[in-house]
Parts: C-alpha cells; structure tokens; sequence
C-alpha cells in the first residue's frame, strides 16, 4: 500500500471514529434531552393550573365549576400553529385532579373517575410534599409510546398550607416525536457533511504531503540515475528541509567526484603539449640555427595557446556542468541572438577568408527563446569556430533559424570536409576533436560537448551531421518561448 493511501486512510479512520461516536451521543441525547425540557415546562403548567383549580376543588365543585368549563372550552380550540416545520391542530394536555386520599374526582377525558391512583408515583409523592413524576405506557397493549405525568400539589385557598388534593398534567410523548426524529435526521446529515469535509480536508492534506514527498522521491531517483536535475522548491516544512539537505549533500559528493574527473582528465590532455614543450625547450638550449630556433618557438608558442584554450574551455564547460538547471532566465528574440552570435564571430572569419551569412526564414521573425543570453550565444559562437576551421578560403559559412512545431533550430552550414564515418558517433564527447584540414592541428575537444550542456540546460538539443552536397550542419533545436 502507498504512503499517500496510507496516510489517507488513516486520517479518515480517525476522524471517521470520532465522528461517529460523537454523532451517536448526539443522537442518543437529543431524545432524553428534549424529554426533559418537555418535563420542565410540564411543571411550570401544572403549578399554574394547580391554583387555578384550588377555588373549585375546595368548594366541591371541580368538575362544574369554571376550571372544568374553562379547560373543556380549551380542549376544544384549534392553535392553528406551525412549529418548526410542524402543524398543531390541537391541545395535547390531559388534566386529572385527586382529592387528599388520591381518589380521581376530575378528568378532563371523562375516563378515571373515582379510581385510586394514590399509589401511582406522580400523586403518591406529591401526596407526601415531594416532587411527583412519571412516565407510563399510552397504552396497555403497546409499550412503544408513552405518556408524561407531573404532578404539582392544591392547597387550600384560605390557608395555602393544607393539602386538599393533587392535580396531574399529562402529555404524550407522541407529540414531541416528530421534533427528536427531526433533530435526529439533523444530526445526521449534518454529522455526514462533517464526515464529508473531513474527509475532502484529508484527501488535501494528503495531496500537500504526497506532492512534496513525490518530488522529493522523484528527485532522489534521478540523482541515484546520475540526471541532472533542479531542486525541489522551498519549502517551510521539515519536507522542504529534507530537500534542501539531499541537494546539499548532492553537490558535496558530485563535487569531490566532479573534480577527480577533471584533474585526470586535464592532467591527461597536458602531457602531449608539456612534452612538447619541454622538447623544444631542451632543443634550444643548445646552439642551433636561426630557422631551427624559429621553429621550435613557434612551437612552443602554438602548444602554450592550445593548453590555455583547453584550461578556458574545461572551466567553461566545468560552469554549465556543474549547473543541473539554468540560473539566469530571460526572454531572447531569435534574430538578436543570431545577430550577436555573428558579429561575435565576424572578425575570426574575415581572418580566416571566409563569408559568415546570416539567413532567417519569415516564421521566426518575432520569435524568442528563453533562457541565458550568454550561454546561447556562446554555444553558437562555438558551433561557428568549428564551421570556420573546416571550411576552406573564400567558403560561405551560414548561420540561420526555422522554427516548426513549437520549436526553433539554430543551424550552422558549412562547405568544409564534412564529418568522417569513424567519428560521427564521437563528436560531442570530451576531449575528442579531428585535425584541422591544412595545418593538421586539433581544437580542445570541449567546444561540442559545451554546446551539448548548454541545449540541456534550455531543454533543446544539439546534433551534428554531414550536409548534402558537402560540409556539416550543426543544429542547435531549442524550445520557443
């Protein structure tokens, strides 16, 4: 199973308990709480009805006289109520009243009178001062619902100390059903949005988390593969921290293997001119001829300039390397970069006698690039050295653009010797380079494979390939902005 699922699950497991539980002690209260609350207003009205009724009951005429008229007057009534999305048609109280010895002597349902209800807990506590409650089945035959009682206590009106009776106020709990039902499916449905959100909040919070750790990993897997690769992004978590320590740890140890490389291979590409060097240099210690003097400097003077063009070359290539990602990042237009990159170059071919054209098909007019200005016109100034040193006095070297498919090739042309079958497969790696037709001497090595980082940098290409009719064609294919 993935972390992220993991992860996932075990959020919505937690929240999902605790929902549940929570929700079920909200269920469970609502019926005993609003049970209670129906309790506590039952009082208030028994207390009230109980002084209304003490005149009638003292004067032996409780179930004729203005209470009994008033309550069967009340019974009668329609409230004509909406309450809480329910309609009441009708009043739900049922009022008995007992005499001292808890015989009924009023029911306002006409159904218990003279039966002795002073064992039933409402009148038998009240008859003795305390508070008189109790809830029993509304019918024999069916205990599902049940009937309320509270009782409150009639004391005589002249005194309003002697105890003449009890009268008990009586509601149906099956009128407050549909009111618990409702705040039940409240609940519920609410406690599933709950659920819901929980669970959306959770599948977010893992996203973040996985996001980071997926670049993280995604990161890991191209440094083991040897890729180069960005960073992940900063971050203000121990995620990000975790990053920021695997790119440092990255560069401390591709730096020490970066500069074992490089040492042997420099060290390697000196021994040739050293040598030299040193030879003439023994040469000349000794009495020669003039022309033979001449010679060995130019000698000397020739192997000097090509070990500092391989010290320049392998820093500047070393640079490009050592960045997995580009540090500078602008926008480039097509022809500009053309026009640098030959007038950079102008001064070397009209050295050489050679004609440096610049040519640029109508669909690039208008287009960029993006990426390192230097760079690019570095590469191409390096793909032009190369075009000039191959091609012979008075050769045309172009320089040109054609953009297709989202993409813009910056191609350089010669008419020179072309490229040999052996070496078609060598050509961008370092340190390999081919004599130079005429003088025989070789270049460095590292200008194609600095073209070749500079294109990955900007997520192009560089590739190199005989051209029809004669020559090579170098073409630079990078990513239009």
């Amino acid at each position: 199973m993935r972390l992220g699922l993991k992860l996932f699950l075990g959020f919505f497991l937690i929240v999902g308990i605790a929902a549940f539980f929570v929700m079920r002690v909200f269920v469970e209260e609502v019926k005993p709480g609003v049970r209670q609350a129906m309790e506590s207003t039952l009082v208030d009205a028994a207390n009230v009805l109980a002084e209304m009724a003490a005149a009638d009951l003292a004067a032996g005429r409780i179930d004729s006289g203005a209470f009994a008229h008033n309550l069967d007057k009340a019974e009668r009534r329609d409230p004509n109520a909406r309450v809480w999305r329910f309609p009441k048609h009708s009043v739900d109280y049922r009022i008995t009243v007992t005499d001292a010895r808890g015989v009924v002597v009023y029911d306002s349902q006409g159904r218990d009178l003279g039966r002795d209800n002073s064992r039933w807990n409402d009148v038998y506590r009240t008859l003795r001062g305390e508070y008189g409650a109790r809830s029993s089945p509304e019918s024999p035959d069916d205990a599902s619902y049940s009937v309320m009682h509270v009782a409150a206590p009639i004391f005589a009106p002249d005194d309003g100390r002697t105890l003449i009776g009890v009268l008990t106020l009586a509601q149906p709990n099956r009128s407050i059903e549909p009111f618990i039902a409702a705040s039940q499916r409240s609940i519920l449905r609410r406690g599933g949005w709950l659920i819901g959100i929980s669970a959306l909040i959770g599948i977010l919070m893992t996203w973040w988390l996985m996001r980071g750790i997926g670049r993280l990993n995604r990161y890991a897997q191209a440094v083991s593969s040897g890729e180069p690769v960005p960073p992940p992004p900063p971050r203000r978590d121990e995620i990000g921290d975790l990053g920021q320590a695997l790119e440092t740890m990255r560069r401390k140890l591709e730096g020490k293997a970066y500069v074992e490389q490089y040492v042997q291979s420099l060290t390697h590409e000196m021994k040739s001119p050293l040598a030299a060097i040193r030879g003439a240099a023994e040469l000349l210690s000794e009495p020669l001829p003039e022309a033979d003097r001449q010679r060995f400097l130019a000698s000397i003077r020739s192997q000097q300039q090509r070990l500092t063009e391989t010290i320049d070359k392998l820093l500047a290539l070393a640079e490009v390397e050592q960045h997995g990602w580009l540090q500078k990042r602008e926008r480039i237009p097509v022809d500009v970069l053309l026009r640098d990159a030959a007038a950079a170059m102008s001064a070397r071919a009209e050295g050489a006698g050679i004609v440096l054209r610049v040519e640029a098909d109508a669909v690039t007019a208008g287009q960029a690039v993006r990426g390192d200005p230097f760079l690019l016109r570095q590469a191409l100034c390096n793909l032009l050295e190369n075009a000039i040193a191959f091609s012979p006095a008075a050769a045309v070297v172009l320089l040109r653009a054609a953009s297709a498919d989202g993409r813009v090739g910056l191609e350089v042309a010669d008419r020179g010797t072309g490229i040999p079958d052996y070496a078609q497969e060598r050509v961008f790696e370092r340190f390999y380079s081919l004599a130079r037709p005429g003088s025989g001497q070789r270049s460095s090595g590292l200008g194609l494979p600095f073209v070749r980082e500079v294109a990955r940098l900007h997520g192009g290409e560089a590739s190199l390939a005989n051209r029809e009719g004669g020559g090579a064609l170098a073409v630079l294919s990078l990513p239009l902005a």
